[in-house]
């Protein structure tokens, strides 16, 4: 980096004075390790990341499972009531008759 700076002054009999001063910085820049640091935690979260989404998926899975379980229970159930319901109806039916 460089600075420049000018200062100007002026005495009471009206004479300039100007001085210049110019300043380098030419030092080296290091900055390599921060770098890799950056990197390796980005990775771990990356990988982190990628990890909690498979695992969410499986248990998405197991859930959707359980519904089509459930909604097949439901299904039977709803036979065997319609089952007895028949069955009822017959027995109304032959009562009625007579038998």
């Amino acid at each position: 980096m460089t600075e420049e700076r000018t200062t100007e002054t002026v005495t009471p009999e009206g004479t300039h004075h100007t001085e210049r001063h110019v300043t380098h910085d030419d030092a080296p820049r290091s900055g390599g390790g921060g770098m890799w640091v950056l990197l390796i935690i980005l990775l771990i979260a990356v990988i982190a990341g990628i990890w909690i989404f498979s695992s969410q998926s499986g248990a998405e899975i197991a859930k959707d499972n359980a519904i089509a379980g459930a909604a097949e229970n439901v299904g039977e159930a709803a036979n065997q009531v319609g089952e007895a319901a028949t069955q009822a109806g017959d027995a109304v039916e032959n009562t009625a008759d007579g038998e």
